[in-house]
């Protein structure tokens, strides 16, 4: 039966037609990861969530909850032959394996990881850090490296998970990323929100993290430096430097003239961080 008017979210919603459209999804529910909608005729939340889900899995359109007569939504939902409902399910299963999430999280996670390797920086910062660090340990200090090349993709993924869950963006409104083959909108903005909320709290985000940073372009590092007595460290021109108390490369602005004269720069508000330019 063709609709009489919109179901869904603001829509007219007679009860005929809240039937049809609650029947309807029922045939794909399972796929789109939901319970049985009660067929009742009356729309509720359950349906509302169904229809965007629907749209967002298996149309790949904006989730507005809403079914509009001889709409898309209306169009596909009303194709139930055999051959139509298992295109839905199939396109609703390959969606939901992208569903943003704690389980996207333990299934992805692992393919952006970051580096602490002084030799994935940019070149020329790689070879202008490798000689800073060679000049400490032959002074005889003592360096950790902790972070060096920060994924793109990483910094991509982390920014827009905390931007959706503080509900800075909408899901639907994040850009298009090629090589991140995630599915931010669940057809539910709180249920989009609880899932980036949950990807925030594996990834142990504290602040919004930014997607161009010194870190991403390869041009810093972050390192602690220690040393237990006075060292001579030799800067870039080949002259010593003595270097005492306090005895912390995050502390040490003696030690921090020398690092520039390699071309790496102290950021203060940023302990164990140094960079091309100093931020």
């Amino acid at each position: 039966m063709a609709l009489s008017g919109s179901v869904g979210r603001g829509g007219a919603n007679v009860p005929a037609d809240v039937t049809a459209v609650q029947e309807r999804l029922n045939l794909r529910i399972a796929e789109l990861g939901l319970q049985p909608l009660p067929i009742t005729g009356a729309i509720d939340a359950a349906t509302i969530i169904a229809i965007g889900r629907y749209q967002s899995l298996v149309l790949g359109t904006r989730a507005d909850g809403r079914v509009a007569p001889a709409g898309r939504t209306d169009a596909a939902l009303s194709d139930t032959s055999p051959i139509g409902v298992l295109r839905d399910r199939l396109r609703a299963q390959a969606a939901g394996i992208r569903l943003s999430g704690a389980e996207w999280f333990a299934a992805n996670e692992a393919r952006f990881p970051n580096s602490n390797r002084v030799a994935d920086l940019a070149p020329g910062f790689a070879t202008q850090t490798g000689q800073f660090l060679a000049a400490l340990r032959q002074a005889g200090a003592v360096v950790r490296v902790s972070s060096t090349l920060r994924n793109r993709n990483r910094a991509w993924i982390m920014h827009y998970a905390w931007r959706i869950a503080s509900g800075e963006v909408e899901p639907a409104a994040v850009p298009p990323n090629p090589e991140v083959d995630i599915l931010w909108d669940h057809g539910d903005a709180r249920a989009s929100r609880r899932a980036a909320q949950a990807m925030v709290e594996l990834f142990g985000i504290r602040f919004k993290p930014s997607i161009t940073s010194n870190h991403i372009a390869g041009t810093a590092i972050d390192m602690t430096i220690t040393w237990d007595q006075p060292i001579q460290v030799l800067d870039a021109a080949g002259r010593a430097q003595r270097i005492d108390q306090p005895r912390s490369g995050n502390d040490n602005t003696d030690l921090h003239d020398v690092g520039a004269t390699y071309g790496l720069h102290k950021l203060a508000t940023n302990p164990p961080h140094w960079s091309a330019d100093g931020r």
